[in-house]
Parts: structure tokens; C-alpha cells; sequence
């Protein structure tokens, strides 16, 4: 049975579902690349969309998380709901006995996996942010689909399910709690951005190149992780389970694939040494990491006295295999004092946002291979804007190559 017809089977006829799926053969690695990472990729996407692109504001007044954040908040709510769901089945497995059920740590990750099915859908709107939280409904139907589940997988007694159920719901917000401290732990936010500043970049286009061999490799280092989690938890050691958390977390961000950034000294080479009548005034290459994934960056500052531009030219490797799920978005908005689009032209993502007094102007592409390019600038216009990306050999740098995977 493929993707959609299960999960549509799951959220319109659970009870039969969850027969069905408790009979089936199933492995750590075939329930992730299937299955939950294709649809844990929907509330990531859609929020890196609704928080950086659409933005959330009222009362005129708008406010996006910068790209570049936006892009890394992605990754990493990706990577822990891949990491939370696989907690949650070890939580529900820990519990079984407790309410007359049978331990079965792979029937508890198909009911975590297809439990967390509603609630996974449910990402789609935070494409609107105005809307997200519909998101909260469809993530109170994910808690019936637990309900529904349990008896059928776990097999406890019928009458104890609904503690079950509450019990799980509360071990599971603890356990995301304690989850949240470990990641800020084994993942802090200067590692993820690489100590590099804020960079403004555009949805990626592009193809997204997905590494089969590569996802079956990283399942099986998750399989790993849940043995040394499990023994962790049995012998009550909490350094222990914090280095497993991390290892599935590491394993779980290895399934994002991608090779390795463009060196960041390739990227510099693209830098042009004056922009229009404007001279580089200086410049920042970085190479750096995020979630164990390549990142690389070189930007440079333009000035001729009165006038500033920034140009950021951004590679972020295994990042932008993600990312690049949400090529697809266009569109365009405009009121009495600024204007902004999106729209694909000549297989590139192109993004523009400016002011209509002309005190500021943004354009961004994101070329074929995945390299984000922004330029911005103060009391210029668009079409000013746009002339000076058309100084950045664009092409050169999409001949760029990626080396594989180390």
C-alpha cells in the first residue's frame, strides 16, 4: 500500500487500519523512508514557508523570521519530529505492561509513526499562519488515532485504554521537554548557524535528489540509536539516553543527504569587486555546519558613500535538499507603501521585495543546484537592484559541483 492510500485509510477508517497494519512486516528503516519522513517534511516546509515567506502580522504590520533562521528552524523541528516520533513508540513500548499490554518496540513505532499521521497533514496550514491553529485540531485527531491504536498494537486491556492514552500524552510532553534540552545541548544554535550572520536567502529550486541508499544507511544507524536508548532506559541512565538522543538525532539528520557545501573560497570567487559604481569594501567567507550537514557562505559590502548593498551567496548543502521542497511556492502582494513576488523563471527561484519610495530593495535567486543568492540595498530600487544580481555570473555558479557525501 503506498503513502497516500495509507494515510488516507488511517484517517478515515482507523479502526480497520490498525488490523491491518499490526499483521504487516515492518522494520525501523522501511517506517521512516516510507512513510514518516515524507510526511514530517510537511509541517517543517509549510512553516519555513509561512513564518519566512508569507509572514504573520496585523494592524499593518508584518513580521517574518529572517530566511536564513527560517531555513534552520526547518531542519531542526524536521530532524526532532523524526527523533520525537521514535521516542514516543519508546515511551508506548515502556508502558504496555503497566496497562495489561504486550512490549513490542516495532509495533509501537508503526503506532507512532501512523498515530502522528493527522497531526503531521495538519502542518499544511501553517502555510497561512493565521491559520495554524487548525493545525492544533488536526493534532487532537492524531490523540484519537492513538486511542484507536493501542488496544489493536499493544494489545492492553480494552478498559484501560484511555489511561493509557492519557498517560502516553503526558509522558510524551514531559519527554519533548526534556528532548528540547538535550537538542540545545547536543545541537546549540551557534553550531547550527556556524557563527555566521544572518543571511537572507529565497526558497530553493531545483530538483530534490533523494539518496535511497544513503536513507537506508541512516535507518539503520537509528535502528542503533534505539538499542542504546532502550538500554539506557533500563538502567536508568540519563547520560547515557541524553548521547543515544543525540546519535538518533545525528542519524536522523544524516537522512536529510545532500553531499557536502561548495567550499566556501569557490563561492568568494563569485564575489565581483564593484557592484555598479559601488566598491567592495570588504567581505566575510565562512565555512560552517549546521546539524552535521555542510554549510558554506561569502558575502561582501558594496558602498560608494551614499549609497549600500550587501551581496550573500549561500550554499547549504545538505540543508538545501530540504529546502528545496519548497521550490514550488509563488506569488506575489503589494499595498499603498512596498510590494513583493515570487515566481520561477528559467528553472531558478526568484524573489523581489522593495519599498515604492525607493529606500529600500531586495532580490534574491535560488539557481539550479541550490545556491542561494541575495542582494540588498539601501535607497535604491528594484530595477536598480535587479541590474546589479545581473553583475554576479550567475551561471559560473551554478556549474558548481558537490562532492558527495563524506
Amino acid at each position: 500500500m503506498n503513502l497516500i492510500d495509507r494515510a488516507k485509510r488511517i484517517l478515515l477508517q482507523p479502526r480497520e487500519t490498525w488490523h491491518t497494519i499490526e499483521a504487516e512486516a515492518a522494520d525501523v528503516a522501511g517506517l521512516y523512508t516510507r512513510y514518516l519522513m515524507v510526511l514530517a517534511a510537511i509541517p517543517a516546509v509549510c512553516g519555513f514557508i509561512g513564518m519566512s515567506l508569507v509572514g504573520t502580522g496585523a494592524f499593518g504590520i508584518s513580521v517574518r523570521v529572517p530566511l536564513v533562521a527560517g531555513l534552520v528552524n526547518m531542519v531542526v523541528s524536521y530532524v526532532l519530529s523524526l527523533v520525537g516520533v521514535f521516542v514516543l513508540a519508546l515511551i508506548v513500548d515502556a508502558l504496555a505492561p503497566t496497562f495489561g499490554g504486550q512490549k513490542n518496540s516495532i509495533q509501537a513505532l508503526k503506532l507512532a509513526v501512523y498515530a502522528s499521521t493527522a497531526a503531521l497533514l495538519g502542518g499544511v496550514f501553517t502555510l497561512l499562519p493565521a491559520l495554524a491553529v487548525l493545525g492544533l485540531l488536526a493534532a487532537l485527531y492524531s490523540v484519537y488515532l492513538l486511542y484507536t491504536g493501542l488496544p489493536v498494537l499493544m494489545r492492553n486491556a480494552p478498559e484501560k485504554t484511555l489511561a493509557y492514552t492519557a498517560v502516553v500524552l503526558v509522558a510524551a510532553i514531559v519527554m519533548g521537554v526534556v528532548i528540547g534540552a538535550v537538542a540545545s545541548l547536543v545541537l546549540p544554535g551557534s553550531a547550527l548557524l556556524g557563527g555566521a550572520p544572518a543571511v537572507s536567502i529565497s526558497t530553493p529550486g531545483g530538483k530534490l535528489a533523494i539518496d535511497t541508499a544513503g536513507l537506508e544507511a541512516a535507518g539503520q544507524k537509528m535502528e542503533e540509536a534505539a538499542r542504546q536508548m532502550e538500554q539506557a532506559q533500563k538502567n536508568q541512565d540519563p547520560a547515557a539516553l541524553a548521547a543515544a538522543t543525540g546519535n538518533a538525532a545525528a542519524a536522523a539528520a544524516g537522512m536529510l543527504g545532500g553531499g557536502q557545501a561548495i567550499a566556501a573560497q569557490s563561492l568568494k570567487a563569485a564575489l565581483p569587486e564593484q557592484l555598479a559604481d559601488m566598491a567592495r569594501m570588504g567581505f566575510d567567507v565562512q565555512d560552517g555546519a549546521a546539524l552535521g550537514l555542510p554549510t558554506s557562505q561569502a558575502s561582501a559590502h558594496y558602498s560608494n558613500g551614499q549609497r549600500e548593498a550587501r551581496l550573500e551567496i549561500t550554499d547549504m548543502g545538505g540543508l538545501g535538499q530540504v529546502a528545496m521542497l519548497a521550490m514550488g511556492v509563488q506569488g506575489e502582494r503589494e499595498d499603498q507603501d512596498s510590494a513583493e513576488k515570487t515566481w520561477q523563471e528559467g528553472g531558478r527561484t526568484l524573489h523581489q521585495s522593495y519599498q515604492k519610495d525607493g529606500s529600500r530593495a531586495e532580490f534574491k535567486a535560488v539557481l539550479k543546484n541550490g545556491i542561494l543568492v541575495s542582494i540588498d540595498a539601501d535607497q535604491m530600487d528594484i530595477r536598480a537592484v535587479r541590474g546589479l544580481m545581473s553583475q554576479v555570473n550567475l551561471s559560473a555558479l551554478e556549474g558548481l559541483q558537490r562532492k558527495g557525501k563524506s
